[in-house]
């Protein structure tokens, strides 16, 4: 796979791989995923819009420059003065790799970073000397005003030119509260989300404040996903209750998806409405409580995105996946191709919320909640 350079959402050579819930592989263009879905289905998007979280500045103890890059907080919209943790480098900007940045000066606490006209103060070091809990010194209104006007969306050097803040929002965005773009959802537009309901399926969103994907740094990176607070409408958590007793699939655009609803799923047994703070961290030995399909991008192994797709397939077949996106030139990224995992045929479930488990010998495990997960699909 190469990385995708080019900042466009929806290219009209977009391709998609396709893995139906037998393992077997398919590849079709993107445009066709409307006809992936079936009538009693709920599609579920992140309609979080990207914060311009880059900024630019000077720690004030040194005269050093750095930048940091926004990176997790604890709740969605704060009413105080706002607290993030951050990742933060030395100088230079995305044209230079992330692993070839040089470290940024030794923070303490209290520490005041001058962020173009936001000043910060270093609450804490989070136990690596990139990753620090900052917050800002001003009012809410001023935080805002001043990260709009400074700040630049998170970028890496596989892209070749400067991103506009409106080239990370996918249609679907609405409140500013991710850090990097919830991307699988740039396979949605307007007439995607009507085909989608032309073919008798429901369409339905969240709130999720996406985290960065990659620090370059190995340690930072161990640790992610941070941390990331979610809101789950109630029409929302009603329409899976109500397609799961229809036997319709969950299915989730973006890893982010995924990870809020299991996270919800693992503290009620069922999707509430209401806001929460996702800790889960999806792997290989999470069991699916509510997501049968997943739309997401093309992830490389060693990411905590690869290894969340560990939950949906299998070793064998996800090490075919990667070969077949190798050998068919599938771009990755933001602005790469994407990727359709089913898990579970549409049909009628059990009774009682339905589980998918960790992959066994070449096929996927999943059955009821209330009996043995033996079940082989």
């Amino acid at each position: 796979m190469i990385p995708a350079a080019a900042a466009v959402q929806r290219p009209t050579d977009a391709k998609l791989l396709v893995v139906d819930a037998s393992g077997h592989i398919t590849h079709r263009d993107r445009v066709d995923f409307p006809a992936l879905i079936e009538a009693g289905d709920l599609v579920i998007a992140n309609d979080a819009a990207t914060l311009p979280a880059s900024l630019f500045g000077v720690h004030l103890p040194t005269g050093r420059p750095i930048e940091v890059r926004l990176a997790g907080t604890r709740t969605l919209l704060a009413r105080e003065r706002a607290r993030f943790t951050a990742v933060a480098f030395g100088e230079g900007d995305f044209r230079t790799p992330t692993e070839h940045r040089p470290a940024p000066p030794a923070f303490d606490a209290g520490d005041v970073l001058q962020l173009g006209p936001l000043r910060a103060m270093v609450v804490n070091v989070l136990g690596h000397p990139r990753l620090i809990e900052i917050e800002f010194q001003h009012s809410i209104a001023e935080t805002w005003e001043g990260l709009a006007r400074h700040g630049r969306p998170i970028q890496y050097a596989y892209l070749q030119e400067p991103l506009a803040i409106w080239d990370t929002w996918t249609p679907i965005a609405a409140a500013p509260v991710a850090f990097e773009a919830p991307s699988a959802g740039f396979i949605l537009d307007w007439r995607v989300i009507a085909a989608i309901r032309a073919r008798g399926a429901a369409f339905a969103t969240i709130t999720h404040a996406a985290g960065i994907s990659s620090t370059g740094d190995a340690d930072v990176d161990a640790l992610l996903p941070l941390d990331e607070p979610y809101f789950i409408p109630e029409s929302t958590a009603s329409r899976i209750a109500t397609t799961r007793r229809r036997s319709g699939r969950i299915i989730a655009v973006g890893t982010t998806v995924v990870r809020a609803l299991e996270d919800a799923a693992a503290r009620h047994g069922h999707v509430r409405g209401g806001t929460g703070v996702a800790t889960l961290r999806v792997s290989r030995l999470t069991p699916l409580r509510v997501v049968d399909a997943l739309v997401t991008g093309q992830h490389e192994p060693d990411t905590s995105h690869y290894e969340l797709l560990r939950a949906f397939l299998n070793d064998v077949v996800l090490e075919r996946v990667t070969d077949e996106a190798n050998a068919r030139h599938y771009r990755t990224h933001e602005f790469g191709d994407s990727l359709f995992i089913a898990v579970r045929r549409a049909g009628p479930a059990k009774a009682g919320h339905y589980v998918c488990g960790p992959a066994k010998a070449g096929r996927y495990v999943c059955g009821d909640s209330g009996n043995s997960p033996d079940g082989q699909r």
